[in-house]
């Protein structure tokens, strides 16, 4: 059934903030900046926003590990709570990217899911840091990959240098998540497409100075900040899926003449395969393709291979 969401990703430039304020000082200059950054969002009344990486980092001329150190032992959870707050009063969803001391005095890079209520629903902490944030920064690399559940569905999450790697790609395509996170500093260029397709899902960026987009199961940009704004919200529709052209013309043919504007199919070109969505409160993408026996890509490529594989197929 269609499942809409309204989603805002935000992609500033990093705040630099004066050296000489103190840390309690910093972190009430760091809530206000990201206040104005959220009410550029929150008249549209999203569902979800999505914040860039570390988003509430100091960026300060000559500024020391061990005084970054000092800011967040004075920062705690008070970015975070100001952002639950938020998406309280407003009944969003909100990621909060931000250095997080565990329990155990250790830090991660994480991705903290806030759900409409203020509470946290899930954390991902980033599992591909670079080197100097282990080595200089302290952070220590994380090892799950957690599908975190949201009202409107399963959320999988990366941080920056995660999307270089297949590793983290890999257990995300075989979980199949409804939406991917990606919070950065850096943009990852084709490697969103790349994420998108594999994982058959949508793709939110929110990137500090670089286009912060939000993109189909086939990677295209749906929607893009600009040079002018640094925010963007869009509607997405997460209930579809993707179904091969090859056996499937006519049976696509039948489906619009029945359903009409209640199913959209949406060919990109060149790929040999469409998404299909439902835009209707009658019944779902898949029921919709199950009805009309659509194979959908997964099962016709899992079936395609096992076809080459089969006995005789194969040049000896």
């Amino acid at each position: 059934m269609a499942n809409y969401v309204r989603i805002a990703t935000i992609g500033p430039r990093t705040e630099q903030v004066n050296e000489d304020l103190q840390p309690q000082e910093m972190v009430e200059h760091m809530i206000g900046f990201w206040k104005g950054k959220l009410n550029q969002v929150l008249p549209d009344q999203p569902d979800l926003i999505v914040v860039s990486e570390v988003c509430d980092e100091l960026i300060t001329p000559g500024f020391s590990i061990d005084q970054l150190t000092e800011y967040y032992r004075v920062r705690k959870d008070q970015v975070r709570d100001f952002f639950a707050a938020t998406g309280k009063e407003h009944h969003c969803n909100i990621v909060y990217s931000a250095a997080r001391q565990a329990e155990d005095g250790t830090w991660r890079n994480s991705n903290v899911i806030l759900d409409r209520s203020g509470n946290i629903a899930g954390i991902y902490n980033k599992n591909h840091l670079t080197i100097d944030e282990n080595e200089v920064h302290r952070k220590l690399y994380g090892k799950e990959a957690p599908l975190i559940e949201c009202d409107f569905g399963k959320v999988a999450c990366a941080i920056c240098f995660d999307l270089n790697f297949d590793e983290l790609l890999s257990k995300y395509v075989k979980a199949r998540p409804d939406l991917i996170i990606f919070s950065s500093m850096y943009h990852g260029g084709l490697r969103q497409t790349h994420w998108a397709y594999n994982c058959r899902c949508y793709f939110v960026g929110a990137i500090s100075e670089k286009p912060s987009q939000i993109r189909n199961p086939f990677g295209e940009v749906v929607a893009s900040t600009t040079n002018y704004r640094d925010f963007v919200v869009a509607d997405v529709n997460l209930d579809c899926c993707l179904a091969h052209l090859d056996y499937n013309g006519e049976k696509l043919t039948a489906l619009k003449a029945k359903y009409g504007p209640k199913v959209n199919i949406h060919d990109p070109g060149y790929v040999g395969s469409v998404l299909i969505s439902s835009q209707t409160d009658e019944l779902s993408a898949l029921e919709m393709a199950k009805e009309f026996e659509i194979e959908l890509l997964d099962d016709y490529f899992a079936r395609a291979l096992a076809h080459r594989h089969a006995p005789g197929h194969m040049e000896t």
